[in-house]
């Protein structure tokens, strides 16, 4: 009976979710540099070739890093795991540095080159990370974890060197400080399929990451393939990431606290945690993006900055909860 009642307070919490999601969507589409009044929302240019696709791809974001959280903070048995964790953040970073770096303009396949090498070495990140943590054709989540903070500095390294090299400090770290101040478009039709699909396989992977919250032993036996099931989820997790950071730069804490409260809030199970983190990370993003563009208007404060001053004191408490309840 109090299984019975806790799906149907989970579902509420869904629906409640979606109305503030659509509230904050619609109350965002007035705010910014230039006030849009309602009697001329649906009449101005500025609504449909600026301020829409910016707070649909704002969404859009806030999902795909809200799940990518919660994929791997359930493999890695780690709740202040995020998607940076694995080097992702810092692969798309030297990808990007060297976009423009080298001034590539062109486009492929519809794409520019920019967000195109951001995701290519975001996703070569994951994979020498992965390698490097496999000993005997397993791995483990500590060495997974190693492996990626390694990389991180590693490609630290090569960042501060692209810049020294080539003096474009200025273009550079206003990417990696994350912004949606180029939204478009042809943006949302980039990220779309990666959210969609990404949140569909997540969905469908519930059963997997519960199990593999009881320990791999206690997965076997329940009938999930530890390792296939792992590769496959940090797969996802990973193109997720990597898409979110292809068109907006590097955005902090999103998948870790999004999904951490989420789950102190209403539990581990991953049947509810994945649409409840997907909805709030939607909502925190679109807030924070309306936030990043109103707070100073005209100036606007890359949504980089916005996050960090909210994660960063979130992070230490949960580092400092976790102390008191550890000891």
């Amino acid at each position: 009976m109090k299984q019975k009642s806790r799906i149907i307070d989970s579902r509420v919490v869904i629906f409640l979710l979606i109305l503030l999601l659509g509230f904050t969507v619609f109350i965002s589409f007035f705010l910014g540099s230039v006030f849009i009044s309602p009697d001329e929302l649906f009449n101005s240019e500025i609504f449909w070739q600026i301020r829409l696709p910016r707070v649909v791809l704002a969404a859009l974001i806030g999902l795909l890093l809200s799940i990518s959280g919660v994929i791997l903070q359930g493999i890695l048995k780690n709740p202040l795991a995020d998607p940076y964790i694995l080097g992702i953040s810092a692969g798309g970073a030297v990808g990007s540095a060297i976009a423009i770096a080298i001034g590539a303009q062109f486009v492929i396949f519809g794409l520019s080159f920019l967000p195109l090498s951001a995701f290519i070495f975001a996703l070569l990140a994951v994979l020498i990370v992965y390698k490097l943590s496999q000993v005997g054709g397993k791995t483990k989540p500590e060495t997974l974890i190693l492996a990626g903070v390694a990389l991180s500095a590693f490609c630290a390294a090569i960042l501060s060197l692209i810049i020294i090299l080539t003096g474009n400090l200025q273009a550079i770290y206003f990417w990696l400080l994350g912004s949606l101040s180029s939204a478009s478009w042809s943006n949302v039709i980039t990220v779309a399929p990666y959210a969609v699909v990404g949140a569909i396989i997540a969905y469908f992977f519930s059963k997997e990451l519960n199990a593999l919250l009881l320990g791999e032993e206690m997965a076997a036996t329940l009938g999930v393939e530890v390792e296939k099931s792992r590769l496959f989820l940090i797969i996802i997790a990973s193109l997720m990431t990597a898409a979110a950071v292809s068109v907006s730069g590097l955005i902090g804490f999103v998948g870790l606290i999004v999904p951490h409260w989420i789950r102190l809030l209403r539990g581990p199970n991953h049947r509810f945690l994945i649409p409840m983190s997907a909805l709030s990370g939607m909502i925190l993003m679109v807030i924070a993006d309306t936030v990043s563009r109103t707070i100073l208007s005209p100036l606007e404060i890359p949504i980089g900055i916005i996050m960090a001053l909210v994660g960063a004191p979130f992070f230490l408490y949960l580092l400092r909860r976790r102390r008191v309840i550890g000891k």
